[in-house]
């Protein structure tokens, strides 16, 4: 049982990290400091999207899956459990466009109130 609750709380890390890579630039707007934080995760998952490459928290949950008796995942984390759930999967290229959107409109507002508590 151990196993299956670490699965379920890296599944819930993994949802959260991914909510903040989407909307976690507006942050900056109260706290300048968090566009640092953000801008590395935006480019982690940036990477992760654009490249074949496998998320720690992927690799962390299938290990705890397979520890508990569960199958092992055959997919990453956004084809399992966001693509097919959130938006049809025939939408994939909107959806990274509509987060890449909803990330830049984050950051220009941060640049937009520095540049206004400057003046």
């Amino acid at each position: 049982m151990g196993y299956r609750a670490l699965a379920t709380s890296v599944l819930v890390v993994h949802f959260a990290y991914l909510g903040y890579v989407v909307v976690g630039g507006f942050l900056a707007w109260r706290w300048p400091w968090a566009i640092v934080p953000h801008a590395l995760a935006a480019l982690w998952g940036f990477l992760v999207v654009t490249f074949p490459w496998t998320c720690p928290l992927t690799t962390a949950e299938d290990w705890a899956r397979r520890r508990s008796g569960q199958p092992a995942l055959t997919q990453g984390f956004i084809d399992r459990y966001i693509t097919g759930v959130l938006y049809p999967e025939r939408y994939v290229v909107q959806a990274r466009l509509l987060v890449a959107a909803v990330v830049l409109i984050s950051w220009a507002g941060v640049l937009w109130r520095w540049r206004s508590a400057r003046s």
